[in-house]
């Protein structure tokens, strides 16, 4: 499976992190192909109705929706590359964000109901993601975009560790 990154970062035989996992390129190619659903009709209805009714000069303001449809496809990859997660000994670690990481760590134990969802879309490019519920609706966390089988392996792994822990406490 292609992933964005993988692996503990730094020179082997280094203090040993989290093991990474990112999310499948499937994730991107959905991602893009909806931004080109939407921009790219826009740029075409904006550039029409300027055309007809302000005149041919202010049909170039079509041009600001495949400017930002550009801008998007650039940063749509650097967001698929910045999710990624990890499973500990104890918890579940989720990595995002490009400017603003966020990261939120969620103990087995504290998980109350763990769900793999597809909508239509997901379900065309072979996705699914798995909503993690836990009692502070805080720290509800959600992995998107992984083939089906890892999420429900995922959901069976962090149900069992769940109920394991959780009945420690």
């Amino acid at each position: 499976m292609d992933t964005g990154t993988a692996g503990p970062a730094g020179p082997a035989g280094a203090h040993e992190g989290p093991v990474w996992t990112g999310l499948p390129r499937g994730v991107l190619k959905m991602r893009r192909l909806l931004l080109v659903v939407w921009l790219v009709p826009l740029a075409a209805a904006v550039g029409v109705l300027l055309g007809l009714f302000a005149g041919p000069a202010w049909a170039a303001f079509a041009v600001l929706p495949l400017a930002v449809a550009a801008w998007g496809w650039r940063m749509l990859e650097r967001n698929w590359r910045s999710w990624r997660y990890a499973e500990r000994v104890d918890d579940l670690l989720i990595s995002r964000g490009v400017l603003w990481r966020e990261e939120t760590v969620v103990p087995y134990g504290r998980m109350q109901l763990v769900e793999v969802t597809s909508g239509p879309v997901e379900r065309h490019f072979g996705l699914a993601g798995v909503q993690l519920h836990t009692a502070a609706a805080a720290t509800d966390a959600r992995i998107p975009g992984l083939v089906p089988e890892e999420a429900e392996r995922l959901r069976d792994r962090l149900t069992e560790l769940g109920e394991a822990r959780s009945a420690g406490l």
